[in-house]
């Protein structure tokens, strides 16, 4: 029987919440990548971020807002063999499907992210690219904002993302690491400076390992987004921007 259903091998599913300033050209540098379909699952904006990413070429799905619920939203729709996780100020490299499937193609390989960059000068942004790269190379520890990537199939059976107020990928990674090793790519996916430069870089990077500390103290998630949130209604948080 003929379908019209398109085959792609990588879907990429971008999580947005007013994200007007970056979206439009995200979507631009990914879409009409051989095998790749690009996912936008939008959890309310109100400026321009659905009609600018519709016009850049990805299909839009409308979610609850909560990044653990928009990525599932969007994994559900998803037609690719492998899921990847973008967050709409990310910038992936070149070559990075062939890169992601060659590291799936590996023995032990489960999911992988790629290493992090952040899209700034000065030595302090250098010094917290090092640790959060060791982090992911020597804990297994990659976060959302490395563009994390697993086959679909392990994905669903996993349940996909938990969804809770923040740390949704640190929770999917800490299960992952118990079925097998999480690569890091060596090439770099380049993420915006802004969550540094709303607080700064170094109260940012307090409250954020804080946050991580009392994670796995077991404090729940619920608990740390209020405190660190407090009335806020965006698709922030630890990882959000």
């Amino acid at each position: 029987m003929l379908t019209d259903r398109k085959i792609y091998d990588i879907s990429i599913i971008i999580p947005t919440l007013n994200e007007a300033s970056y979206i439009g050209q995200t979507v631009a540098d990914l879409v009409g990548q051989p095998g790749v379909e690009v996912i936008v699952a939008d959890g309310g904006s109100h400026d321009q971020t659905v009609p600018l990413a519709a016009a850049a070429g990805a299909t839009v799905v409308a979610t609850p807002l909560g990044r653990g619920s928009q990525q599932n939203v969007g994994a559900r729709a998803a037609q690719g063999r492998i899921l990847l996780f973008l967050h709409a100020d990310t910038t992936l490299p070149e070559g990075f499907a062939a890169n992601i499937r060659d590291a799936l193609d590996q023995p032990g390989i489960v999911a992988g992210g790629f290493r992090f960059a952040i899209d700034a000068t000065g030595w302090r942004f250098r010094f917290l690219e090092y640790c959060a790269n060791w982090r992911g190379a020597w804990l297994g520890l990659p976060y959302g904002d490395q563009a994390l990537f697993l086959p679909a199939a392990r994905f669903q059976a996993m349940g996909g993302f938990k969804e809770i107020a923040l740390l949704e990928d640190l929770e999917l990674v800490r299960r992952l690491r118990k079925m097998g090793q999480i690569a890091l790519l060596a090439t770099p996916a380049l993420t915006s400076p802004r969550r540094w430069q709303r607080l700064g870089l170094v109260r940012t990077t307090v409250i954020n390992q804080l946050i991580v500390l009392g994670f796995f103290c077991g404090i729940s998630p619920n608990r740390l987004a209020r405190w660190y949130c407090g009335d806020r209604k965006d698709n922030g948080g630890l990882l959000g921007k």
